[in-house]
């Protein structure tokens, strides 16, 4: 008998009880993916990634007590390796770069179909950025524009090899087996790439390459049309 994955275990987040029950519904029908618990504030959410260490979580950038930045932002000081998905109806670029610098692995606005949002909590569980297509495009130019306000310094073939792994939901440790090196060795690369390109977070640092045309846009993206 073949061996069936674990379901990728979701904690929701949002402090509008309909959406959330809405959310919730067809997450419920993707049968790879269990919610486990829902939180109506970021306090609690807090509260409950701790009791319950999910894999994915479903943020609202907009709620009581705490935003989905501030607690993705908290996750990423305590060193939590969940993966983060921002799931909200702003668009606007502040609050994009914010969510991105604070280490978020997603970015999908509600407006998405189901299906899309299915598959960026996949998409995160793996590793990967799952990034609104619209959305993408927005920071990729906002990124350009600052990019010519500071120096960016070419990455190395090496250092772009590991970029491009990143960029396909590797773990650090899957580059490492995938390149002939170690973690240790990886984590160095990450060190200099986050330096190179003035980024915050592996997202961060991917959406930076694409807006200069290292990457291709199409990895992580989410198609809105």
């Amino acid at each position: 008998m073949k061996n069936v994955p674990p379901p990728i275990r979701v904690l929701l987040a949002d402090d509008h009880a309909v959406v959330r029950a809405g959310i919730r519904q067809f997450l419920d029908h993707a049968t790879d993916i269990q919610v486990i618990a829902e939180a109506d504030n970021g306090v609690s959410a807090k509260a409950l990634i701790e009791e319950h260490n999910p894999d994915v979580v479903i943020l609202d950038i907009q709620m009581p007590k705490a935003s989905g930045i501030e607690v993705t932002r908290w996750m990423r000081a305590n060193q939590r390796t969940v993966g983060v998905l921002i799931l909200t109806a702003y668009d606007d670029d502040p609050y994009v770069m914010a969510v991105l610098q604070a280490g978020a692995n997603g970015y999908v606005l509600k407006t998405a179909s189901p299906l899309e949002i299915i598959q960026a909590v996949r998409d995160v569980h793996a590793g990967k950025s799952a990034m609104d297509a619209t959305i993408m495009q927005k920071m990729i130019s906002q990124i350009s524009r600052r990019s010519e306000e500071q120096p960016i310094d070419t990455l190395t073939d090496r250092e772009l090899e590991v970029l491009t792994l990143v960029a396909q939901g590797f773990t650090n440790k899957a580059i490492g087996v995938q390149l002939g090196i170690s973690d240790r060795t990886v984590q160095g690369h990450l060190a200099h790439i986050f330096s190179k390109l003035h980024a915050g977070s592996r997202t961060e640092a991917v959406m930076r390459a694409m807006s200069l045309g290292w990457l291709s846009p199409e990895l992580g993206a989410i198609d809105s049309s």
